[in-house]
């Protein structure tokens, strides 16, 4: 059965543009790009087509999680940043609030991410077939029952920062895919934002890095 997405009211907001790339903020539940099905065509990428028609999309956030993305506005600005992806340059920051009081100040999850494939769109841990996935993570605030966290993935594997802190037992709030049902219901979202980006801009050759805090 095809999952039709709620129309989303928010718009994209342009953070940085020159007339190489745009950075913008991607509302929570807002495609990244068309879905399959006919109803779901609204995206972030056909959204800035209709003022940026050589718009492309080098990466994706969840329909579920807001934050900050990179449109690069042709094709050499697009295999520049790709590359860059591919060799991990790009530093990307997370904002997640967790289930549970975390009791280091900072650490790493090094755990192998593979399909799951009788539970489509979930991923699983998975020693034998997964792929190396890593994330880094430092606490920012505890509460009695939640911890505040700074993400930082060194991969950018599908579903990665879900599943890795779910497996730890760690779920982020408001997570349908990976939380249990106490994590679930205390927050009326997922509470994972993209934060932050910084790369070496492709034309000027310049560190570019742009901010964008999140609402939670």
């Amino acid at each position: 059965m095809t999952y039709i997405v709620p129309p989303c009211a928010e718009s994209v907001d342009i953070l940085y543009a020159d007339e190489h790339l745009l950075l913008v903020r991607k509302p929570q539940l807002l495609l990244s790009v068309p879905g399959r099905h006919p109803d779901n065509q609204d995206c972030v990428i056909n959204r800035l087509r209709e003022h940026y028609p050589s718009a492309s999309i080098v990466h994706r956030l969840d329909l579920d999680t807001s934050g900050i993305m990179v449109i690069p506005l042709d094709a050499a600005i697009h295999a520049h940043i790709s590359r860059q992806f591919q060799e991990r340059k790009v530093e990307k920051r997370y904002d997640a609030v967790v289930f549970g009081r975390m009791t280091d100040e900072q650490g790493e999850i090094d755990l192998p991410i593979a399909p799951d494939w009788s539970n489509r769109p979930r991923q699983k841990i998975c020693p034998q077939r997964g792929k190396a996935a890593l994330t880094r993570y430092q606490v920012q605030e505890r509460g009695a029952d939640r911890s505040r966290l700074l993400l930082r993935p060194v991969t950018g594997r599908s579903h990665q920062l879900r599943i890795h802190l779910a497996s730890v037992g760690h779920p982020i709030l408001g997570c349908d895919l990976y939380a249990h049902e106490e994590a679930l219901g205390m927050a009326p979202r997922l509470l994972l934002h993209a934060r932050s980006l910084g790369f070496t801009h492709p034309a000027s050759g310049r560190w570019l890095e742009r901010d964008c805090p999140p609402e939670f």
